[in-house]
C-alpha cells in the first residue's frame, strides 16, 4: 500500500483515544445512548467537528451533523459517518472509527482548501447499538423516515424514547424534518467485527450488502414425567428433541454457507425449557434461531429445510413441533453498485489490498440505503473481536480506510461535474 497518505495516523489515534476515554467509570469503553456519558461524548464530537471547519447541528432525529458547504447547491450532500454510542463494555472502535474517519476527511478538505461542488457532511447517528429502549439504529431509521411511530412511547429508566430524543437535542414531534432526500452518497467505515481481513492480510473489505436477519421461534412439545421412574424407552423429552433440532440448524447452515454464493450464518441464540426442574422430564422447549443471509433465496431455502427437518426430528423422539414461527424478517440490503466500483477504483489507486464481502451485522448504512446511494468499507480488527473490551484496530488501518473514502468522495464529486463544452467534434 502507498505510504504517502493524506490521512494522519497520529491525529486519528488521538481522536480515538480521546473519545474512548469518555466512558462510564464503572465499565470501561461504555458510552450508551441516552446517558450523561453519551452526551459528554457528543459534546466532544461536536467540538471536534467545529475545529475541523464544519458547521454543526442536531437534526430532529437526534443525529449530530457537521457540514462543509459546497460550491453548488442542489447537488446533494456526500455524507460520511457512523455512530459514537457503544454496547456495554463495547470497545473503542465500533462506530467511533467511522465518525473519526469523517472528521479526518473534513480536516483534510479544510486544511488543503479543497472545496467540493457538493456539500460534505459528517454524521454521528443516534443510537445505532441496541439502546436502553431495546431498539437500534434509531437515528438512521429516522433519517430514512422509517422509525415506527409507536417506538416513541417505548419506556426505560423512567423516560420514553420521545423523551430521550428530546434530551439529546432532537425534536420528536417533528421527526419528518429529519428525513433525508438530498443525500448524493452515504459512506461508512467500520471495523469488520470478524477475522476475514486479518486472516487474509487484507487492508480493506468492500461491503457488498448488509445481510438480511431473520429470527425463527420454534416451540417443541413433549410430555412431562417423573425423571426417576419413567423408563427411558417411554419418554417424550422435549429437550432431547430440541437438541436434535439445534444440530439441524448447524448442519443446514454449514451446508448453505459452503455452497451458496454469499454470506450465510445461523445461530440458536436463545433457549428455554419447562418446567426446568431437575427431577422432571422437560415438557416443552423454546428455541430462537438467528439466521443471516446476503441473498434472500438462501434464507428462504434455509427456512423451508429447517421447518421440514425439525418436524421429523421431533417426531422421531416422541415429541412434536407445536409452533414454527418467523417472528422477524428483514431482507438483505445491497450496497450501491456504482459506489462499490468507486471504492474499488480508489483502493486500487492506493495499492490497498482488498476483497468484496458481505456484512453479517447490521449497520446504519442499511437504513440510509433506503433513501440514497450507500456503501461501506470494513477495516481489520485484531482477532476479529468486537463488542468486547479487547476490541482493537490499529490506527494505521483506520488511516488506510480514511484515505480510501477520501479518494472515493473526491471521485464522486468529480463525476458529478458537468462536462465542459470544447467546441470540438470528437
Amino acid at each position: 500500500m502507498k505510504s504517502n497518505l493524506a490521512a494522519r495516523t497520529e491525529r486519528i489515534e488521538a481522536d480515538i483515544k480521546a473519545l474512548a476515554a469518555l466512558t462510564d467509570p464503572e465499565r470501561p469503553w461504555t458510552r450508551r445512548a441516552f446517558t450523561p456519558t453519551f452526551l459528554h461524548g457528543r459534546a466532544w464530537v461536536e467540538s471536534a467537528m467545529r475545529r475541523a471547519g464544519l458547521v454543526t447541528r442536531i437534526d430532529a432525529g437526534g443525529n449530530l451533523i457537521g457540514r462543509l458547504a459546497g460550491r453548488k447547491s442542489g447537488l446533494g450532500a456526500i455524507m460520511v459517518g457512523s455512530h459514537s454510542d457503544t454496547v456495554p463494555d463495547g470497545g473503542r472502535f465500533d462506530g467511533i472509527a467511522g465518525v473519526v474517519t469523517g472528521l479526518e476527511i473534513a480536516r483534510i478538505l479544510h486544511e488543503t482548501g479543497t472545496i467540493l461542488d457538493h456539500d460534505f457532511e459528517v454524521i454521528d447517528c443516534l443510537a445505532e447499538e441496541v439502546s436502553i429502549f431495546g431498539v437500534s439504529c434509531i437515528g438512521s431509521r429516522i433519517a430514512a423516515g422509517l422509525l415506527p411511530a409507536d417506538w416513541l412511547e417505548r419506556q426505560a429508566e423512567g423516560m420514553t424514547l420521545r423523551d430521550g430524543i428530546a434530551a439529546v437535542g432532537g425534536d420528536p414531534d417533528n421527526l419528518a424534518a429529519a428525513t433525508r432526500s438530498d443525500i448524493r452518497a452515504f459512506l461508512e467505515l467500520h471495523i469488520e467485527q470478524g477475522p476475514v481481513l486479518e486472516d487474509g492480510n487484507l487492508d480493506i473489505g468492500i461491503v457488498t450488502a448488509i445481510s438480511g436477519i431473520t429470527r425463527i421461534e420454534i416451540l417443541i412439545e413433549g410430555r412431562a414425567d417423573h425423571a426417576g421412574t419413567t423408563p427411558m424407552f417411554n419418554r417424550a423429552d422435549a429437550l432431547v428433541a430440541a437438541s436434535g433440532i439445534i444440530l439441524l440448524v448447524e448442519t443446514i447452515a454449514q451446508k448453505l454457507a459452503a455452497s451458496c454464493k454469499g454470506h450465510f450464518a445461523a445461530t440458536v441464540g436463545e433457549f428455554r425449557i419447562e418446567p426446568n426442574a431437575a427431577n422432571v422430564v422437560p415438557s416443552t422447549a423454546r428455541l430462537l434461531v438467528d439466521a443471516r443471509s446476503e441473498f434472500r433465496q438462501d434464507m428462504l431455502g434455509f427456512i423451508g429445510q429447517l421447518e421440514e427437518s425439525a418436524g421429523k426430528a421431533a417426531a422421531e423422539k416422541g415429541s412434536k413441533v407445536a409452533s414454527f414461527k418467523v417472528i422477524s424478517d428483514n431482507p438483505p440490503v445491497p450496497s450501491d453498485p456504482l459506489l462499490l466500483n468507486d471504492i474499488e477504483l480508489a483502493a486500487k489507486g492506493l495499492d490497498v489490498a482488498f476483497c468484496r464481502m458481505a456484512s453479517g451485522a447490521g449497520h446504519d448504512m442499511a437504513w440510509f440505503a433506503r433513501v440514497a446511494p450507500a456503501a461501506m468499507i470494513f477495516i481489520p480488527c485484531r482477532g476479529g473481536r468486537s463488542h468486547t473490551p479487547e476490541e482493537w484496530a490499529d490506527s494505521s488501518t483506520v488511516a488506510a480506510g480514511t484515505e480510501v473514502l477520501l479518494q472515493t468522495v473526491l471521485k464522486i464529486d468529480r463525476a458529478d461535474q458537468p462536462v465542459k463544452e470544447t467546441g470540438e467534434n470528437n
